[in-house]
């Protein structure tokens, strides 16, 4: 009975203990998920200031540690492969870089020596190389139509008309009119100077027909009345205006009307340009004289004729004698 008793006894001790275990471990388990739950909200308010941080910065500018880029990367790859490099590499590799340089610089200088080529090409020779160019075509196209038998005056004229050709050989008669240079007399001067400031000053055609218009309608607008006087129709002039254009336009010996011309601005700054033309181009004027009093022609071409003719400013006294001798064959 004794041992049933001490049995009872463990057992309820051992069942004691195990529920104290048990609630030791509940208060246990409850403290660690209190804790855990703390620091989960901790964890969680960490991020949201991290990431409204993150936020502000990208906003605002750069983050103070940025990630790398890959250029970064290849450069910091290439400093550790430059630290790697033998002093052979790197006498190579300047090698190679001075070759460059070299290349660049004779790059730069032909670049500015064909700039500096094309600045002094002027407007003169520009017109120089594009007669020179009209006239290589015009040979060649000469030069085909001589292979193919064609005439080639003949077929350049089926590209003019008529009028173009009568046009043509006036101008060249009137040309070759105004080539006589000699002074004849006065009056004959002054009618060249007459023709020549004609084709500059060009008659006011639009004003010439607006008067003439205005004066020959006197006669046709003009009012006929009946005198009772003198039983005649009797003619009155439209206005006061149509007479005096009439006046102006047809005047004669016993006009009266005298320097009442009023020319518009146009007119004066027409004629105050031709004088100033006329006075330039008299301060610039060089008659281009033959040399029919040279003599004997010793030159092949104007530049060479120039430089004879300095050339004989100081040897001829010394020349002479010794051409004279070889005209004469007494030269020895």
């Amino acid at each position: 009975m004794e041992t049933d008793e001490s049995l009872v006894e463990s057992s309820s001790s051992v069942i004691q203990a195990t529920s104290d275990a048990v609630a030791n471990a509940e208060a246990a388990v409850s403290e660690v998920a209190v804790s855990v739950k703390e620091t989960v909200g901790h964890v969680v308010e960490a991020a949201g200031e991290f990431v409204e941080e993150m936020t502000m910065t990208g906003v605002e500018g750069p983050s103070q540690n940025p990630t790398p880029t890959n250029d970064e990367v290849k450069q910091s790859e290439s400093e550790k492969e430059t630290q790697k490099l033998t002093m052979e590499e790197r006498k190579a590799k300047f090698n190679e870089l001075r070759k460059k340089m070299a290349a660049s610089t004779k790059a730069n200088r032909t670049s500015l020596v064909e700039e500096s080529a094309k600045a002094k090409v002027t407007a003169r020779d520009a017109a120089r190389l594009d007669r020179q160019r009209k006239l290589a075509e015009t040979l060649r196209t000469k030069a085909d139509a001589e292979e193919r038998g064609e005439d080639v005056e003949r077929q350049k004229n089926w590209d003019y008309t008529i009028e173009e050709n009568d046009e043509w050989e006036k101008k060249l008669a009137r040309k070759k009119r105004r080539a006589d240079f000699a002074f004849h007399d006065d009056s004959h001067a002054a009618r060249r100077k007459y023709k020549k400031d004609l084709d500059f000053i060009k008659p006011d055609l639009e004003a010439y027909n607006k008067q003439k218009a205005l004066a020959m309608s006197q006669g046709g607008s003009s009012l006929s009345t009946f005198s009772s006087v003198s039983g005649s129709s009797e003619l009155t002039a439209a206005s006061e205006e149509q007479r005096m254009a009439s006046e102006n336009l047809y005047r004669d010996a016993n006009t009266l009307i005298y320097g009442d011309s009023k020319p518009s601005e146009d007119a004066i700054d027409r004629v105050v340009s031709k004088m100033n033309n006329d006075i330039d181009k008299k301060s610039k004027f060089s008659r281009k004289r033959p040399n029919d009093d040279e003599g004997d022609i010793t030159y092949i071409n104007e530049h060479n004729r120039v430089f004879n003719k300095k050339i004989a400013r100081y040897y001829d006294k010394y020349t002479a004698e010794i051409r004279a001798s070889f005209e004469r064959g007494t030269a020895l």
